[in-house]
């Protein structure tokens, strides 16, 4: 099996959740999905699991955090710039928040960041890595 990544995260209404990362271009696999949690997939290597809040109590005793707060930031890689503008456009349109930090455009890198239904911050971003400056420390 190659090396994957399941984001857990915890979520107040599990449809609208499901709903709003479809929107965003997840795609649902029914077979690790039921009225607890739902398995959404951005790629063969990352999966986001959309916990009920009863359901991230049985992993957990920790609190969930407020949505005011961050704890962790997760990033996305998009195809381009286009991409990364309608992700976050998608999820202001489907209550979620764009622009939750200022867009980063560094020539070879763009990003902006999103929140989610739940106050899960995620950033999407594009790099052309051919255009990337050098690094002028490592020589």
């Amino acid at each position: 099996m190659s090396r994957m990544i399941f984001v857990n995260l915890p979520v107040a209404d599990l449809d609208r959740a499901m709903a709003f990362y479809d929107v965003l271009g997840f795609t649902n696999n029914p077979h690790f999905t039921d009225e607890t949690a739902a398995c959404m997939v951005w790629s063969e290597a990352i999966h986001v699991m959309l916990l009920t809040h009863a359901k991230w109590r049985t992993f957990t005793t920790r609190p969930i955090p407020p949505t005011d707060a961050s704890e962790v930031m997760l990033a996305l890689s998009c195809e381009n710039r286009a991409a990364v503008d309608a992700m976050c456009e998608a999820a202001a349109a489907n209550g979620g928040t764009a622009d939750v930090n200022p867009p980063q455009d560094l020539g070879f890198m763009y990003g902006r960041a999103m929140m989610d239904l739940d106050g899960h911050v995620w950033e999407t971003v594009w790099m052309d890595p051919a255009a990337m400056p050098p690094n002028e420390s490592a020589s």
